[in-house]
């Protein structure tokens, strides 16, 4: 972790659970399943930790039935043992910025106490709204503050850690540029499932809007070719290769 404010703003990834789904549900037409990881980033600045999702709640750890058929929660990976696991109390977590408010994206935050939770405006209002199963309210309905935002945001007013939306998967999804020593990466979550989906310009088999869904692929496209890596919401190959629980070094094109 951190040694110094020196070191600017440093990023992790973690793992906290895995869900498997029809792969068309990630890519419009493939076949067969896929087992994707729920991923969770760390974000540390030197005014503040920040969590970019938060995996599957720990209550799916040992379950059999309903959701258990298809998430696999394993012991010791929420996103509160993975960050013990680096020495932080989850309640020193300042901020938890949540993509959108999926059981696999939004599924830890009470584990998260103290945090004050960041979601686009029109996202909370259709998790809230009930008209979508995906959405838990004992997920994100916690009592914690909550922060609703309407397009980017700038979260520390540095230019290192910026909010912007990117609708289509759901109507308030959100992805989050952050700029470290290393280089910038970009947190695409469900707007960009794959690297095939940005490569390809490939949707999924289920868009809230496909229309908004497509110009969030387009946004990905030019941060891409501008020099960002994108790290891609649910490619478990792309996932393979990225660290887990330690600094991410982005320097250098396709370093990741």
């Amino acid at each position: 972790m951190r040694t110094s404010k020196d070191e600017g703003v440093l990023l992790y990834a973690f793992t906290c659970g895995y869900i498997t789904l029809p792969m068309s549900f990630f890519l419009d037409g493939e076949p067969g399943k896929a087992k994707v990881p729920a991923c969770v980033f760390l974000i540390d600045h030197p005014n503040g930790l920040v969590l970019f999702d938060t995996g599957f709640s720990d209550r799916f750890v040992g379950m059999e039935k309903g959701l258990g058929k298809i998430v696999d929660m394993p012991k010791g990976e929420s996103v509160a043992d993975r960050l013990r696991a680096l020495d932080i109390d989850p309640a020193r977590i300042d901020y938890v910025i949540n993509s959108h408010l999926h059981i696999d994206h939004a599924g830890g935050n009470a584990l998260i106490p103290d945090a004050t939770i960041i979601v686009q405006e029109p996202e909370w209002d259709f998790g809230m709204s009930g008209e979508d199963t995906a959405y838990d309210l004992q997920d994100f309905d916690t009592g914690q503050s909550v922060k609703r935002i309407a397009g980017d945001h700038d979260l520390f007013g540095d230019g290192t850690v910026i909010i912007f939306p990117t609708a289509g998967h759901t109507p308030g999804h959100q992805s989050v540029r952050v700029k470290t020593a290393t280089g910038e990466a970009v947190l695409a979550a469900d707007c960009c499932n794959m690297r095939r989906s940005l490569d390809e310009m490939h949707l999924p088999d289920h868009c809230y809007n496909v229309d908004q869904y497509r110009g969030s692929l387009e946004k990905l496209s030019q941060l891409r070719r501008n020099g960002a890596q994108i790290f891609y919401g649910h490619d478990p190959d792309f996932w393979a290769m990225v660290p887990q629980a330690q600094a991410l070094d982005l320097s250098g094109p396709g370093t990741i």
